[in-house]
């Protein structure tokens, strides 16, 4: 069964975890229903086919906005290629009969192994008035679940979709996932290892810098070339007229939502916010539907990992904040929409304006969110249980906010404060006064007895000074979010 021989599959990047549910069900003892989904870009298929290079023995992609005369033709094609005979089976009249196809060609294949049928963006396939999900639904149940030697994998870049239509169906597929994997961008420290199996060599600064960009997204990381900086690499790829990001955003969000311009309306609100809005916030400020609507909307941005809500210290979901978290979409609605200048040498002379190194503390800021796990094991508390919370309030009149603080179980919060910097970070005594207001406002407000840590988080360290001696209980360093 196997499609290739002699021949060593691609190299995995990371993906562990990922990878061990696939191979797991290719050892159990029944068959398998798998869920794989996340944003456009992530890496979804590569995945699925690098696990799976022997064992797959038919794969169907969904061809986006196409006629159902041309997703079965699609199929035709598929299942010639699958069997290997020179002469075509007939073009299928619907999906049912597509499915029968299948089923016998699959019960001609004669071993014991597993049997592995990938349907990618499948929510492609489900074209209006088809009928692909009933066929799809009957083909599982009737057939696939009632043998011991099959794995189903289906795919999609629409989040959306892929929870609502089959995660969370209420139809035939009602609780008939047994496996689901929601892929998630790059962590810093699998960019830097994807970087340097593409031969691209640069230090954790450089890295840092590119990931600022566009975020842990391999089909973008492909691009960046060995022996070009960071600068270089980005002022290729965002500002030159033919780079592959520079006119990605659009792209990104009309190929996932339908309506997208009421999901780019909300990413471009939380972009404006970089301290985060509530749900009422936001529907004050795009004046969008108070009813399912922004409902809908932010649930799809969250599950496609492009936004990510925060529960306030001691608040329940309702007060939730939600923020920006796509590192390409910060970036794009910064530098390049908009940009009157674009061509070579473009980011070369942005980045030393004064409005990147404003920005760049944010975007940082976002980072060290979405690596909040390698800041707990730099602290030493991964053991612990703890929750990770944002913070904002006031008291006697002195408002505060904290981006990240961890809860623990042990009866210690740590406050963290990120710092981006090209050197190491001083703190001085406006700064001080700023940490000591932010520390005495929250212990005021929130009447915690719980120990408070400050812990700065930077790229380079802090400096030495009576401020960092006197104050800050943990540094943490940037080497520390690649580990």
């Amino acid at each position: 069964m196997a499609r290739y021989k002699n021949i060593p599959p691609p190299l995995l990047i990371g993906r562990e975890e990922e990878a061990g549910i696939l191979t797991d069900c290719l050892r159990s003892r029944s068959s398998e229903l798998v869920a794989v989904y996340g944003r456009r870009r992530v890496g979804k298929t590569y995945l699925v086919r690098t696990v799976y290079y022997n064992d797959l023995c038919f794969e169907l992609t969904g061809i986006y906005n196409a006629s159902l005369a041309t997703q079965l033709s699609n199929f035709n094609a598929a299942l010639a290629s699958a069997t290997g005979k020179k002469s075509k089976p007939l073009v299928p009249s619907n999906w049912l009969e597509a499915f029968q196809q299948l089923k016998k060609y699959i019960e001609g294949i004669r071993t014991k192994k597993k049997k592995v049928i990938f349907f990618d963006e499948l929510p492609w396939l489900d074209t209006r008035r088809s009928g692909f999900l009933g066929a799809f639904e009957h083909f599982w149940n009737s057939w696939a679940s009632r043998r011991t030697d099959i794995v189903i994998v289906i795919c999609g870049s629409a989040a959306s979709w892929m929870i609502k239509k089959i995660v969370n169906s209420k139809g035939g597929l009602h609780n008939r996932i047994s496996r689901r994997i929601r892929l998630l961008p790059f962590t810093l420290q699998e960019t830097s290892l994807y970087l340097k199996s593409n031969k691209v060599q640069l230090d954790n600064y450089q890295v840092l810098q590119l990931y600022m960009a566009m975020g842990g997204i391999p089909h973008y990381l492909k691009e960046i070339k060995p022996g070009q900086s960071a600068i270089q690499n980005i002022d290729r790829t965002c500002f030159t007229k033919d780079g592959l990001l520079f006119n990605e955003f659009n792209n990104l969000y009309f190929a996932l939502y339908d309506n997208a311009e009421r999901h780019i309306l909300v990413i471009k609100t939380l972009a404006a916010k970089k301290i985060g809005i509530t749900r009422n916030e936001l529907i004050k400020s795009t004046r969008l539907s108070s009813g399912g609507t922004v409902t809908t909307i932010l649930e799809e941005l969250m599950e496609s990992g492009f936004i990510t809500a925060y529960i306030p210290l001691d608040k329940k979901n309702k007060d939730a904040l939600y923020r920006l978290s796509d590192e390409y979409s910060l970036f794009y609605l910064k530098f390049i929409e908009g940009t009157k200048s674009t061509g070579k040498n473009t980011w070369v002379q942005k980045s030393m304006l004064p409005s990147w190194k404003s920005w760049s503390g944010y975007a940082f800021e976002n980072i060290c969110l979405r690596h909040a796990t390698q800041v707990k094991k730099a602290l030493g508390i991964e053991g612990v249980y703890s929750e990770e919370a944002a913070w904002r309030g006031a008291y006697n009149g002195k408002a505060a906010q904290i981006d990240l603080l961890i809860d623990r179980r042990d009866r210690c919060i740590n406050i963290c404060e990120m710092k981006f910097s090209e050197n190491v970070f001083e703190i001085n005594k406006a700064y001080a006064g700023e940490l000591d207001n932010k520390i005495k406002t929250f212990r005021s407000a929130t009447k915690t007895n719980k120990t408070i840590f400050l812990t700065m988080i930077s790229t380079f360290g802090i400096k030495e000074n009576m401020y960092r001696n006197s104050m800050v209980s943990n540094s943490i360093e940037m080497d520390s979010l690649f580990q």
